[in-house]
């Protein structure tokens, strides 16, 4: 028995003496070297990682959308801006900017070149340094910023969880004048009341569930996942920017596909200027393909993005908080005053975008059936807020 206990005395040490690090091998060596490769490094150490949302505010000028193109550094994107920020600011590692899965990062809406937004929303894991977003801001240029930050629950997707979006297009109110109107004059335009009620009842027109695959490219008449949703798509009242009458209008719905609304807006402006009757929109919801024009892409703003179901699920759970950026109204009007509404008008002044596009109205054939126009039309210059998913 002694002999016996002095022998298990003897291996005990040797053990001891492994699982402290001495390097031998060994199963207990083994289990010291996986210990060590879990121990935290860096930031990883100081700050603790956490599944954020951001909100987002920029003006599209210049940019090639939202999202990033892999191995396409010469068209620069939204988000390589801010993923350039969030590494210099200590967020994110630097091996993880050229794959931002790792840190499960999505994009609410995936706005394309040209397109403004001021409350795009992305959700990622961040490590929460001091004064986070002061520092990522300090990283970005001035026509980009967060302009808030949330916690969210582990498994968030900013655009699963999304129920709806909401959009404004800034156009010259010269758009809804008769066709004969001498458009050099266009500064001089107008909109009449009953125009602009006229306008209304079009754009009322959209609610509820249609088959918007004469609205998009490449999408079949009878494909699900061109029906969608539309609760809301109206015109405000007329005001005047840089000496030209503009207006504003508003659509919300669950989810859009490429170049929908603008070419939802495109075919009331034929309507209202007598290039053809009410009842083409009717006949656009059909299976048969027709030509339906596409307006500019200058004057889209993704305006803000609905989370109603899991504000409703987390909002009150007395540990999330609910996504509504109430606090942060002033500061999103503000960036929309000094960068968005400006670079709208300005560009719309010089240029004259919407005069140039309805100087095209007459080729369109409104009364026959498209022939091949929709397959034509592919060019990936401002999509709206795209799910594949089909709506409601």
């Amino acid at each position: 028995m002694m002999s016996e206990e002095g022998s298990g005395n003897m291996l005990i040490k040797p053990l001891k003496r492994v699982e402290e690090g001495n390097g031998e091998s060994g199963e207990n060596g083994h289990i010291r070297k996986k210990l060590k490769s879990v121990e935290p490094t860096g930031n990883e150490r100081k700050h603790p990682k956490r599944k954020v949302v951001l909100l987002l505010a920029y003006s599209g000028k210049g940019y090639y959308g939202m999202q990033r193109n892999a191995g396409s550094s010469q068209f620069k994107t939204i988000e390589d801006e801010l993923v350039t920020a969030l590494i210099k600011s200590g967020c994110i590692p630097d091996n993880h900017g050229d794959d931002m899965k790792k840190m499960s990062f999505q994009r609410c809406a995936r706005t394309d070149k040209g397109v403004s937004a001021a409350g795009q929303v992305v959700s990622l894991k961040l490590w929460m340094i001091e004064d986070v977003m002061e520092k990522i801001n300090s990283n970005l240029p001035p026509q980009i910023r967060v302009l808030g930050l949330k916690r969210v629950t582990g498994g968030f997707n900013s655009k699963n969880s999304c129920d709806a979006r909401t959009y404004s297009y800034m156009l010259p109110t010269v758009a809804f004048s008769p066709k004969d109107y001498y458009t050099n004059n266009s500064a001089a335009f107008r909109l009449e009341p009953e125009t602009l009620q006229r306008v209304n009842q079009l754009f009322g027109s959209y609610k509820g569930t249609h088959n918007f695959h004469n609205f998009t490219s490449q999408k079949a008449a009878r494909d699900p996942s061109a029906r969608r949703y539309i609760t809301e798509m109206s015109c405000g009242e007329p005001f005047v920017r840089g000496g030209a009458e503009f207006a504003e209008i508003t659509v919300r719905g669950q989810s859009f596909m490429m170049h929908q609304i603008r070419k939802m807006i495109g075919l009331v402006i034929a309507v209202v200027k007598g290039y053809s009757g009410d009842e083409v929109l009717k006949r656009s919801w059909g299976e048969e393909k027709v030509d339906v024009p596409k307006a500019p892409g200058l004057g889209l703003v993704l305006e803000k993005v609905h989370f109603d179901r899991y504000n409703k699920r987390f909002g009150g759970d007395g540990l999330h908080e609910c996504l509504e950026w109430t606090e942060e109204e002033q500061a999103i009007l503000a960036f929309k005053e000094e960068h968005i509404y400006p670079s709208i008008v300005e560009t719309e002044c010089k240029e004259g975008s919407m005069a140039s596009w309805m100087a095209t109205l007459p080729i369109h054939d409104f009364e026959a059936t498209a022939t091949g126009a929709q397959d034509k039309d592919r060019e990936q210059d401002d999509e709206e807020g795209n799910r594949s998913d089909s709506a409601l």
